[in-house]
């Protein structure tokens, strides 16, 4: 008798765009270089290289994802969902353990032939059910995807923003970096700016695919043949 898959552990990913920010250029261009002989005039602002003509900055992408409003109530919307789709998986679940169970007590009254029909089609249950739970997870990951884009879009242009006020035309995510002053981290300013332009965010929950039974994922093959 075929054993049922249990348990649905939708796990949501909230992974980090790595590159997001790397090398991004200012919009004007660095000073000239001094002139031979010509001392250079004022103290250097943070972030500013004098000697290199570079001004950086650096954001810590993921603490924004993590402590940031709108982040925050997008990982609260896709809990909620995970939480519904795992109540009703489990209630479909519990539905086949009372088949399996009620199949086993009719194996001394059933032909060989009914109860290998039975089998069949109760086996066909279970992979609709593990059919179900996958469409369920990927379309909780790609609604969490496409809200997280939402916020990283309106991190970006704060960022970007920030970049041309201070003339930098180097920004950094913090993860990249090993050590560096830290006069150079605008997260702070960028998290502030965040949740004034973005302090709610609703998350527009993606259709999971409807399962497909294996009857009819099978059919077009068996046309091929002929």
């Amino acid at each position: 008798m075929p054993v049922m898959r249990a348990g649905f552990v939708p796990l949501v990913s909230l992974a980090m765009l790595c590159n997001l920010f790397a090398d991004a250029k200012a919009q004007t261009p660095p000073p000239p270089a001094a002139t031979p002989g010509t001392a250079a005039s004022g103290a250097a602002s943070p972030g500013a290289s004098a000697s290199s003509g570079l001004s950086i900055l650096v954001v810590d992408v993921q603490s924004l994802l993590q402590n940031s409003k709108s982040a925050k109530m997008v990982r609260q919307q896709i809990e909620q969902k995970r939480a519904e789709y795992a109540k009703e998986i489990s209630t479909q679940e519990e539905g086949l353990r009372r088949e399996r169970d009620a199949l086993q007590r009719q194996q001394a009254t059933l032909s060989a032939e009914a109860l290998n029909q039975k089998g069949r089609e109760f086996q066909q249950k279970v992979n609709e059910l593990d059919r179900s739970v996958q469409s369920k997870r990927q379309a909780l990951e790609r609604s969490n995807s496409e809200a997280l884009e939402n916020v990283q879009g309106v991190m970006l242009k704060i960022i970007t923003e920030i970049a041309k006020d201070r003339k930098a035309n180097l920004v950094f995510q913090r993860t990249e970096l090993v050590l560096f002053d830290q006069g150079f981290d605008v997260t702070d300013e960028v998290l502030k700016k965040l949740d004034e332009q973005l302090p709610t965010l609703t998350v527009n929950f993606v259709a999971p695919a409807e399962a497909q039974p294996a009857a009819a994922a099978a059919q077009p093959a068996k046309k091929k043949k002929q």
